[in-house]
C-alpha cells in the first residue's frame, strides 16, 4: 500500500515526461541570454572593445546580465544531472521534485526578476530586453514548468521525503562516483565525531581550531589532497577537493576553510614555481609541516589588488617588504606568507606586482607576530572566527631573494590568477557545506518544535522553506561539481567558477536566514548555533571576490565573448 501511495504522489504533483518538458524549456532560457549579450555587448563596445567605463556606468544591467547566465548555467547543469540520474536508473521522486522545483522557481525568476541581493532584483528590462524579447518566455514548455512546477503540493511532498531521508549527507542523488562518495563519507563522520560537538562553543569563545584538529586533518590527507603525489599529496581531483570542503564546512566553516590556504599556496607554487621551490614547499604542504596563510588584501584597496602599495626592494640576497596588510586569515601561527608586493616603484598597477614565499616564526597567545620587521593585531569579527583575522605590518621585513615565487619580478598578479578558479571553486564548496548545515538544522529544529499542537514542519511556509533549501543547495551543488569537473579536464573554468562562487553565497545566506526565521527567538540566542551558522554564511557574498566584483567580472568574460577574437 505503502508503494501504492507513493506512485499516486509521484502521479499528482510531478509533471508528465519531466526531463523532456525540462529539456523543451532550457533552450527557450538559452536564447534569451543569447538576445540579452548581445543587446548589451552592442551597447558597451566602443572602438571594437568591450569599454570598462561604460560597463561600470552601466552596472545594473552588467550585473543582471551575469545573474541571467549564471541560471541559465545552473539549469543547463541541472539537466545534465537529471538526465545521468536517469539514464543510471536513480531518477527517484526525491530527484525528480528538486528538479521540476528548481525549473519551475528559476524559469519563473528569470522571468519576473532574479534576487541579486535582499533589496536588489535583476530584470530582464534592465538589460535592454524589450516586451517583444521577454515574449519567448511564454513558450509553452515554461509556462508549464512556471506555473505547475514549484507549488505549495510540490513542495510539502518533497518536505515529507526529506523527513524519511533525514541524517544522510544529502537530500537526493548527488550525481557523483562512488570513490567521491566514499571520500564524502568519511569526511562527513569525522565532521560528526570531531567538529560539529565542538565548533559552536570554539565560536562563542572566539577561540583558534585547536591543533589537534589541524593534525587529524593532516592524518586524513586533507592538505595534500591536490598536489601531485611526486611531492608528497594524494594528487586527487578538484571534484575531492569540493566534497572534502562540503562536509567540512558543514562542520564548521573555519575547519572547511583551514585548507583553503594550503590550496592557494600550492596551486601558486605548482603553476608559477621553480622546480627548486616545488620540492622544497610543496611536501611541507602537504604534511602540513608548515601552514600557509595568504597576504594579499590592504587596506585601502580591498578587491583593487592592482593598485597594492606594499613595495620589495631588493639588497643583494634579500628583499626589504615595507607596508600594511589587513583580513588576513590564521596569520598568527602560519609558517609562510604568500604574499604579494611592489618590486617596481615607477608602476601603479598590477605589472609591478611579485609574489614571494615569506617565512615567518608561528606565534603564541602571548606573542602572535615574533618575527622582526612584522607586527599584527587582531580584527574582532562576527563569524569565520577559528582561525581568527588579522591587520599586518611590515617594516623591512627580510625575505630571502630565492623565495621570490618562479624567480622572476612583476609575475606576481598573473601567478595569483592562475589560482583563482580553484579558490572559488573551493569556496563555493564551502558555501554548499554552511548551507546544508543550516538546512539539517534548520529540519532538525522544524522536527521537534510544537506549536498549536503540531510539529512546525507541517507548516507550509516552514516547509517550504526546508524544501527550496534543498533544491537550492542541490543547483549549487550541481554547479560547482561542474566547475570542479572543467578543472580537472584542464577547461578553462574561470566564468563557471565565478557563476559558483556567486551562487552559492547567496544559497547559503538565504539558507541560514531561513533556518534562523524557523527558530524564531530562539534563532536570535547565542546558545542556539543557527546564530553562529547565520554569521558564518555571512562572509561568503564577500571573501574570495564580493558578490559586486564577482558579477562584474562575470559580465566582462561574457561580454568579451565574440568581440576582437575574445573567447
Amino acid at each position: 500500500m505503502a508503494h501504492d501511495g507513493q506512485d499516486m504522489h509521484m502521479s499528482n504533483e510531478i509533471l508528465p515526461d519531466l526531463t523532456g518538458l525540462t529539456a523543451a524549456a532550457l533552450p527557450t532560457a538559452e536564447a534569451v541570454l543569447s538576445r540579452a549579450t548581445d543587446l548589451l555587448r552592442d551597447r558597451l563596445t566602443k572602438d571594437g572593445r568591450i569599454s570598462a567605463a561604460l560597463l561600470d556606468a552601466n552596472q545594473t544591467a552588467g550585473h543582471a546580465l551575469s545573474w541571467l547566465a549564471t541560471y541559465v548555467e545552473a539549469l543547463r547543469q541541472m539537466q545534465g544531472w537529471a538526465e545521468r540520474l536517469q539514464s543510471d536508473g536513480k531518477f527517484g521522486e526525491i530527484e525528480q521534485l528538486i528538479h521540476q522545483i528548481a525549473f519551475g522557481e528559476y524559469l519563473g525568476q528569470i522571468h519576473g526578476g532574479i534576487p541579486m541581493s535582499q533589496g536588489e532584483i535583476a530584470r530582464l528590462q534592465d538589460i535592454g530586453l524589450t516586451l517583444e524579447d521577454q515574449g519567448a518566455l511564454m513558450d509553452p514548455a515554461v509556462m508549464t514548468l512556471t506555473q505547475s512546477g514549484n507549488t505549495q503540493a510540490a513542495r510539502m511532498r518533497l518536505v515529507d521525503l526529506m523527513q524519511d531521508n533525514h541524517g544522510h549527507a544529502t537530500f537526493g542523488a548527488t550525481g557523483l562516483d562512488d570513490e567521491l562518495e566514499m571520500i564524502r563519507d568519511q569526511f562527513r563522520r569525522f565532521a560528526d565525531q570531531r567538529v560539529t560537538p565542538n565548533a559552536h562553543d570554539w565560536h562563542l569563545k572566539d577561540e583558534l581550531i585547536p591543533m589537534e584538529i589541524i593534525e587529524e586533518l593532516a592524518e586524513l590527507g586533507v592538505f595534500g589532497l591536490t598536489i601531485p603525489e611526486e611531492f608528497g599529496g594524494f594528487g586527487l581531483s578538484k571534484a575531492s577537493m569540493v566534497v572534502v570542503s562540503e562536509e567540512l564546512s558543514r562542520g564548521y566553516i573555519g575547519v572547511g576553510s583551514l585548507a583553503t590556504r594550503s590550496e592557494i599556496a600550492a596551486e601558486l607554487i605548482i603553476c608559477g614555481g621553480t622546480d627548486d621551490q616545488k620540492a622544497q614547499w610543496l611536501p611541507k604542504l602537504a604534511s602540513a609541516e608548515i601552514l600557509p596563510t595568504a597576504v594579499f588584501t590592504e587596506p585601502n584597496t580591498g578587491s583593487d589588488l592592482g593598485s597594492l602599495r606594499t613595495r620589495a626592494v631588493k639588497n643583494g640576497e634579500e628583499y626589504a617588504i615595507t607596508g600594511n596588510k589587513t583580513w588576513i586569515t590564521h596569520a598568527a601561527r602560519t609558517h609562510v606568507m604568500t604574499l604579494l608586493a611592489r618590486t617596481d616603484p615607477d608602476t601603479t598597477d598590477y605589472r609591478g606586482l611579485s609574489m614571494f614565499l615569506a617565512e615567518k616564526t608561528p606565534g603564541t597567545d602571548a606573542d602572535p607576530f615574533p618575527t622582526p620587521g612584522m607586527t599584527g593585531g587582531e580584527i574582532e569579527v562576527l563569524g569565520y572566527r577559528g582561525m581568527k583575522e588579522y591587520e599586518l605590518g611590515f617594516d623591512s621585513f627580510k625575505v630571502k631573494a630565492t623565495n621570490l615565487l618562479g624567480g622572476v619580478e612583476g609575475q606576481g598578479f598573473k601567478q595569483l590568477m592562475q589560482t583563482f578558479e580553484s579558490a572559488r571553486i573551493q569556496t563555493a564548496a564551502r558555501a554548499i557545506g554552511v548551507a546544508q548545515n543550516a538546512l539539517e538544522v534548520g529540519l532538525q529544529y522544524a522536527l521537534d518544535r510544537k506549536q498549536f499542537g503540531k510539529a512546525l514542519i507541517t507548516f507550509p511556509r516552514v516547509g517550504g522553506k526546508l524544501a527550496m533549501m534543498a533544491v537550492e543547495i542541490m543547483v549549487a551543488r550541481q554547479l560547482t561539481y561542474h566547475s570542479a569537473w572543467q578543472k580537472d579536464h584542464d577547461k578553462r573554468c574561470d566564468l563557471e567558477a565565478g557563476m559558483a562562487k556567486l551562487l552559492g553565497a547567496r544559497v547559503a545566506w538565504a539558507a541560514a536566514d531561513n533556518a534562523l526565521q524557523i527558530h524564531g527567538g530562539n534563532g536570535f540566542a547565542l546558545e542556539y548555533q543557527i546564530s553562529r551558522i547565520l554569521c558564518d554564511a555571512r562572509i561568503l557574498n564577500i571573501f574570495e571576490g564580493a558578490a559586486e566584483i564577482q558579477a562584474q567580472v562575470i559580465a566582462r568574460r561574457l561580454l568579451d565573448r565574440g568581440v576582437s577574437g575574445q573567447t
